[in-house]
């Protein structure tokens, strides 16, 4: 168990009063838990196969191929018609297929056209999209992909912004100066035509866009750093560790940094809000990742040309807001909980 001061088990206990941001936050983290598994949740290889007393695991093993289970061709196995063989048959065979069935790159056009509606009997619980792929298994591993984006991108961009704003605000002087002209320069491009740039020359990927976030996204968490610590550096606390000898690095590591932690905590949220939203803009427009990767811009690209098919459209508007209203009310929750003006008392 972590041992926390009554100070911080104050603010735990507030954030934990505020439900809407305390739920929030577990199904938020329930759901990236569950994104680490969508293989096992959501996907064409089934989860257990038992062929003539022997089990294989199909999902997290190497690729079988129909031979393996007695069919005459050498690809990779069709586990959905080996279930319905296996159950028609009765020998004593089955197979567990996860509970959508489908990955989010196979097509499927036995509905018709497509897109087609949402039909159980296919286990399509979400339609297709245009392209004939299942709507709910782009939606999950789009989740994992945007979520995860995120998060990388904010700690990056948080190591980055902290340790540059806490040294231009303790530091000051030339340093500070310097590096100021350099932030206003670089934050005068146009991050939207540095991305057509880079697209155009080079494939565009999970990484690219990490790298292209991360070069301009360090920037606010910089400035508000460079704020606090200025007015940090001048409390007595610093002064006192400067008196005793204590290096810059471990002023500003072991003294500012702990004391500016809730701003960092509070502003999280919002940033990740950010960045999910600008990956999805950015594969709204065509400027994203490369097709076929699943991702949320791109069912709303489908959703808006395919206006007839409301399932598209619906179900990835639902779980964008979904999502960006959890993180937010996680964020405020954090906000106020933090807040030092609610847990001082002067007497």
């Amino acid at each position: 168990m972590f041992n926390f001061d009554e100070l911080t088990k104050k603010k735990i206990a507030r954030f934990r009063s505020i439900k809407r941001g305390y739920f929030s936050l577990i199904f938020l983290l329930l759901l990236v838990v569950l994104s680490l598994f969508s293989e096992a949740l959501v996907n064409s290889k089934a989860l257990v196969v038992s062929y003539q007393g022997h089990l294989y695991f199909p999902t997290y093993s190497k690729i079988h191929t129909g031979n393996d289970f007695g069919e005459q061709y050498g690809y990779e196995a069709d586990y959905r018609a080996l279930q319905a063989k296996f159950e028609k048959e009765d020998k004593g065979d089955w197979i567990v297929m996860p509970i959508v069935p489908w990955n989010p790159l196979e097509q499927d056009y036995s509905n018709g056209f497509p897109p087609s509606a949402p039909n159980a009997h296919a286990q399509h619980y979400l339609g297709t999209d245009n392209s004939g792929r299942d709507v709910l298994a782009r939606l999950v591993y789009g989740f994992r992909i945007a979520i995860f984006y995120a998060f990388i991108t904010l700690a990056i961009c948080y190591f980055i912004g902290v340790i540059i704003g806490s040294a231009m605000g303790y530091l000051g002087g030339k340093f500070d100066l310097i590096m100021q002209r350099i932030i206003e320069v670089w934050s005068m491009l146009p991050m939207l035509y540095v991305i057509m740039i880079l697209v155009s020359i080079m494939k565009p990927n999970f990484v690219l866009f990490v790298f292209i976030n991360v070069l301009f996204g360090w920037i606010p968490i910089t400035w508000y750093m460079r704020s606090i610590s200025y007015k940090e550096r001048a409390r007595e606390y610093v002064l006192a560790a400067r008196a005793q000898g204590a290096s810059t690095w471990r002023i500003i590591t072991k003294h500012i940094l702990p004391n500016t932690l809730v701003m960092i905590v509070t502003l999280a949220p919002f940033t990740i809000v950010a960045n999910i939203s600008t990956l999805t803009a950015l594969d709204y427009l065509g400027l994203g990742l490369t097709p076929p990767t699943p991702s949320w811009g791109d069912l709303l690209q489908q959703g808006k040309s395919n206006l007839d098919a409301w399932w598209i459209m619906s179900s990835v508007v639902f779980s964008i807001v979904g999502i960006l209203t959890m993180i937010t009310f996680i964020g405020e929750a954090i906000r106020e909980a933090f807040d030092p003006k609610k847990q001082t008392k002067y007497s």
